[in-house]
């Protein structure tokens, strides 16, 4: 358990053995409560529909604003209190 964590940013490209999409799935066999706040430079429907599906609360597409991840961050972090 790693209860020092808040929430999760997840790059969907990451580079490496598994994507953002794969860790997610992961990351939900193990937890199903953490917020997951998926951001990606492809902002296609399909992208988004594809991190949703495999467990992101949520998503953001780059470039995005300071306001506007704040806001995604603050909308979490609050039902968690």
């Amino acid at each position: 358990s790693h209860e020092e964590v808040s929430i999760i940013l997840m790059d969907i490209k990451l580079i490496g053995k598994y994507d953002g999409i794969e860790t997610t799935r992961k990351i939900r066999e193990i937890n199903q409560h953490i917020p997951i706040i998926a951001q990606t430079a492809c902002a296609t429907d399909a992208d988004k529909n594809d991190a949703l599906e495999a467990g992101c609360n949520d998503y953001i597409s780059k470039p995005y604003s300071p306001q506007g991840i704040k806001s995604l961050i603050k909308k979490y972090l609050k039902q968690q209190e």
